[in-house]
């Protein structure tokens, strides 16, 4: 392929002037199997690039362990046989509404800083990743037109030696194609987020003339890019479902075109995000948090199972004023509408025997993170004395919910906004905390999970904590009795399938927890909405029978429902 350049006016690829024409796709939230489909999509879609961030935690769990390296390499090639270039985005931080913003959760050091304690954890990441995608480059016969350097740094920080750093490790590490930095439009994040000598990008989903000539008043030179124009949005549980009507979206779109510069859709496609992956973001002001739904189809011009949107015309129409483009593939098939009855349970509290690591315990309760734990649930006892009266059960810093059990009987929920739980003493205390996302933007990164400040009765620390961490990886070593709906617990269900094909999994009557099919988790679901379903992935399916499970935290139903439309939930007022 040929390689990418940067001249006083724009792009150049082989020495021809260059438009570049990008859609968002991050391979970590789509099935590898629907890769084909999905970049077949965005290249019909008028596009001649694909871009992706690399989330650090989901390849390195734990300090030295790596985990599906090779999907980055796959997904590169994949998007090369489907005539697309790509831009790759590796951090180390990449927010992305991804989990603590990719950065992995036994991170030690200064976050995102020229901490040596932190750089040393990113340059040994590093050694491992870049080689990966500098063998990718356009350089090297590949498809990597351009790689960024962090991610939107100026929202976070001033540090210039750690962007400095990173540049130099890039460059040293064989990044030969351009460098650039990405971030909003406003002064103070253009002055501390970007580097002399490297490509300054934008990310904006409105007014891009305005945008633009910000980026020029700082780079009176050279290439002007959008690297993300977000014609959608994200989602928090408990809040609206948010959609961008498609017409406002493609005018910006144009908008932004006409004036020369180059621009990466955000998104082009969504996905899901899997498993417990989802982010969270946390109010400066307020500390409120919220956290964000399993979808990300992100109301991207190609939806969440894959079809095309009225969205995807629009923005086809324009983009093919610029590029050619093929004609899109065929729509995916679904599974029809059923019913599917809860055959087997077993307790939560007889499943954590099962499923729970090692138990210590401590005078004060361990976080998930010193119990070696980056997500799941963690089990936590403590004895009250007594005898004494009725007070109120308080844990300090807790970090999500707890299901607090007194004396072996379920008692209530404890959160943010809860009432407290009154107990009298000597009584046996069970806290089973479960993790929602971290949060994965601003400064209140690195949160650690489960209960950091300590548990009180009244004002009074109980101490001599036993912990028990609960990973939810494998949840295939449970053993189900007859179902039953009281009661938090897991709960199992059979799919008999002809064929495989895409469905939405609904679980009406149902209150929150996580659902896993033939092994893979589809992700949280929770009542309060607003997405109602969950993607279910035809790969993830075989002909035959095919294993449900169900952690219920809430209240359990006695049915699942197999969809072949999603429910996101009701949109709001358009956002930009």
């Amino acid at each position: 392929m040929k390689n990418l350049s940067l001249d006083e006016n724009g792009f150049r690829l082989g020495g021809a002037p260059f438009r570049v024409l990008s859609g968002a796709m991050h391979y970590f939230r789509v099935h590898p199997a629907q890769w084909p489909q999905r970049l077949a999509m965005i290249r019909a879609m008028g596009l001649n690039t694909v871009e992706t961030y690399v989330p650090w935690n989901l390849h390195e769990p734990s300090p030295g362990r790596y985990e599906r390296l090779d999907e980055l390499t796959a997904f590169l090639q994949e998007a090369a046989r489907q005539d697309l270039y790509a831009i790759v985005r590796p951090g180390p931080y990449i927010c992305a509404e991804w989990d603590n913003g990719g950065l992995p959760w036994w991170l030690t050091g200064q976050l995102r800083t020229s901490d040596p304690e932190f750089l040393e954890h990113v340059d040994s990441w590093f050694e491992v990743l870049i080689p990966r995608i500098a063998e990718q480059q356009t350089t090297q016969g590949g498809n990597v037109l351009m790689v960024q350097v962090e991610n939107e740094y100026g929202s976070y920080g001033t540090d210039q030696a750690y962007l400095v750093h990173l540049t130099d490790l890039l460059r040293e590490s064989d990044i030969d194609v351009p460098l650039f930095t990405a971030d909003g439009p406003e002064d103070h994040m253009l002055t501390g987020g970007t580097l002399p000598g490297l490509l300054a990008t934008g990310t904006f989903g409105s007014d891009p003339e305005t945008a633009l000539a910000t980026l020029r008043r700082h780079r009176p030179t050279g290439p002007q890019a959008c690297m993300e124009l977000w014609i959608g949005w994200f989602d928090h549980w408990g809040g609206p479902h948010t959609t961008r009507d498609p017409a406002d979206a493609a005018d910006t779109l144009e908008r932004l075109l006409k004036t020369g510069a180059s621009v990466n859709v955000y998104m082009a496609h969504g996905g899901t995000n899997f498993g417990l992956w989802a982010g969270a973001n946390r109010d400066l002001q307020t500390g409120r948090y919220t956290p964000t739904v399993t979808s990300y189809d992100y109301d991207a011009p190609i939806s969440e199972d894959g079809r095309a949107t009225e969205k995807y015309w629009r923005f086809r129409e324009v983009l093919t004023r610029y590029q050619d483009a093929p004609e899109p593939p065929p729509p995916p098939s679904f599974l029809p509408p059923a019913v599917i009855p809860v055959t087997g349970s077993v307790s939560l509290r007889d499943a954590i025997d099962v499923l729970a690591g090692p138990e210590v315990t401590t005078p004060m309760p361990p976080t998930f993170e010193q119990l070696g734990i980056g997500q799941g649930l963690v089990h936590y006892r403590v004895e009250v004395p007594g005898p004494r009266a009725p007070h109120p059960l308080v844990v300090a810093g807790l970090h999500d919910r707890a299901l607090v059990y007194v004396n072996g009987t379920l008692a209530g929920t404890l959160a943010d906004g809860h009432d407290p739980i009154e107990l009298a003493g000597p009584a046996t205390v069970e806290l089973i905390v479960s993790s929602l996302g971290r949060v994965n933007y601003g400064p209140m990164m690195g949160e650690r999970k489960g209960i950091v400040n300590g548990i009180l009765h009244e004002r009074q620390y109980l101490h001599q904590v036993t912990a028990r961490p609960v990973p939810l990886e494998d949840v295939s070593a449970l053993e189900f009795g007859p179902a039953a709906a009281e009661g938090p617990g897991f709960h199992r269900a059979v799919l008999t399938v002809a064929e495989p094909a895409e469905a939405f999994l609904a679980l009406p009557g149902w209150g929150q927890g996580i659902v896993w099919v033939n092994g893979f988790c589809l992700g949280r679901y929770w009542s309060i909405g607003p997405q109602r379903t969950l993607y279910l992935p035809s790969p993830v399916l075989r002909s035959g029978d095919n294993e449900l499970i169900v952690l219920e935290l809430e209240s359990s139903g006695t049915t699942l429902a197999l969809r072949d439309t999603p429910d996101l939930g009701s949109p709001d007022s358009p956002t930009s």
